[in-house]
């Protein structure tokens, strides 16, 4: 999907970048596969506020995705159109299988309405293909992967991503992530062949304040900024730095590695993702 640089005859639109949005061919959804979305504004149960810097936004409404495509495996399925969802960074797709069941997939690159994907065995490794990793050849660069079979797509999801399957052992297969990450995953989990659409997702500008108070994002206050009740790094005669930069907790905000040494996964993973 190409952008769009707006001209500059306001404040906000003049560094403004947007998307052209020249591949979708549907300006509305399916209704029977939109579903409402309740918004928490960063409250718990009890109307505390557990998340800072969350509130207001558009209202939206969440599009069925199947990540999964295993109900309907080895059923051909026409591509009706390609879609705008606000609650992702990729573009979607509405499918129809030959009975007239429909439904959301991530949009791969490259595909078109009135193409034909399928899923399961008999699929081939083309754009938009759901298909097993034990039958994908090397080489293919793959998104929506599953890391537990049948549990649905969990990995390379978001605009522009594409892992690369690099090698086969055993019942595993070997991928290399988007995040440069290289790890094993069974052979009986499903990837979809393609890079995910809307690349140009990362060059896009809000051009001011009030675009991500449309997402939903309210202001951010620096820690340095804060007492030191309030945060690490608060506090201080004038303007005082705070120190080393981290979060109210303390963590170091600088390249500290959280992730657990006895995370059972661990064992899977080859090579750490690149700094």
């Amino acid at each position: 999907m190409a952008i769009r640089k707006l001209k500059p005859t306001t404040p906000g639109q003049r560094f403004k970048i947007v998307s052209a949005f020249d591949t979708l061919t549907a300006s509305t959804p399916e209704k029977s596969l939109l579903a409402p979305i309740k918004k928490s504004g960063g409250r718990n149960n009890t109307g505390k506020m557990t998340i800072r810097y969350r509130g207001g936004g558009h209202k939206r409404r969440y599009r069925i995705v199947d990540f999964t495509r295993r109900i309907k495996q080895n059923v051909e399925a026409t591509v009706k159109t390609i879609e705008y969802d606000p609650n992702r960074s990729a573009n979607i797709a509405l499918i129809e299988y030959k009975d007239g069941e429909k439904s959301y997939i991530i949009a791969p690159a490259g595909l078109q309405p009135g193409s034909k994907v399928m899923s399961g065995e008999k699929a081939l490794p083309e754009v938009g293909h759901h298909m097993y990793l034990k039958n994908i050849p090397l080489g293919t660069v793959l998104h929506n992967i599953e890391l537990t079979p049948g549990r649905g797509g969990v990995m390379a999801r978001s605009a522009g991503a594409g892992a690369q399957i690099v090698a086969k052992d055993g019942k595993y297969a070997v991928i290399k992530l988007p995040s440069g990450e290289t790890r094993m995953v069974l052979q009986s989990c499903m990837a979809t062949v393609g890079s995910v659409s809307n690349a140009d997702h990362a060059l896009l500008r809000m051009g001011k304040a009030g675009g991500n108070r449309w997402r939903g994002r309210r202001p951010r206050t620096r820690g340095v900024a804060m007492n030191p009740v309030d945060h690490p790094m608060g506090g201080g005669e004038g303007k005082a730095s705070g120190g080393l930069p981290r979060s109210r907790k303390g963590l170091m905000a600088k390249g500290l590695k959280t992730r657990s040494k006895k995370k059972a996964s661990n064992k899977y993973i080859i090579e750490r993702k690149k700094k």
